[in-house]
């Protein structure tokens, strides 16, 4: 399933959740909330999974650059021997040959580039794409463990047996903004 459509459908759940009167605070459905953030943890291996097979795809890309140029020298190679056997062309033979050669570089040269751009574009946008989705999976979380201590009775001091959480349910949570604000 596409990341893009899960963090929708978190951000729907957030916005549909009940409104708590005169508080910052949502209840949402917290069943549906961990169902869409273990789909989210199916979905990112996915993602990485198409980056992969960009990753091949580049490195496919180059070898089949890699084999024209060797064709291309081969080739160059071969009309060059021919033009040896001729006394009164050699040397324009010879420069034909070099111009070719570094021509079938400069292609692969160009080629390799284009491939390696390609996938850094491609891995660019997939990184920006999860980082916004675990901000928007972090911010849901902080957002519900909020809901959630909002709910509960007053905390007992921690004694000696008893551990303090180690979740700082207290520290501000990172801004959920919409993901529609954000395609603008």
């Amino acid at each position: 399933m596409d990341i893009q459509h899960l963090v929708d459908r978190l951000e729907e759940l957030l916005n549909n959740g009940r409104h708590m009167p005169f508080t910052a605070y949502t209840l949402v459905d917290e069943q549906r909330a961990l169902e869409l953030i273990d789909q989210m943890r199916i979905s990112i291996p996915e993602e990485i999974e198409k980056a992969k097979r960009i990753l091949r795809e580049r490195d496919r890309i180059i070898a089949q650059a890699n084999e024209e140029a060797a064709r291309i020298r081969e080739l160059a190679r071969e009309k060059s021997e021919t033009l040896i056997q001729r006394d009164s062309i050699t040397q324009a033979a010879k420069a034909r040959a070099n111009s070719i050669i570094e021509q079938s570089r400069q292609e692969a040269d160009n080629i390799r580039r284009e491939a390696d751009q390609y996938v850094m574009d491609v891995l660019s946008d997939l990184k920006d794409t999860l980082e916004r989705t675990l901000t928007v999976v972090h911010n849901g979380i902080v957002h519900i463990q909020r809901e959630t201590s909002v709910r509960q009775p007053q905390a007992r001091p921690a004694t000696d047996i008893e551990k303090p959480s180690t979740l700082d349910t207290e520290s501000e949570p990172l801004p959920i903004e919409r993901i529609s604000s954000r395609r603008e």
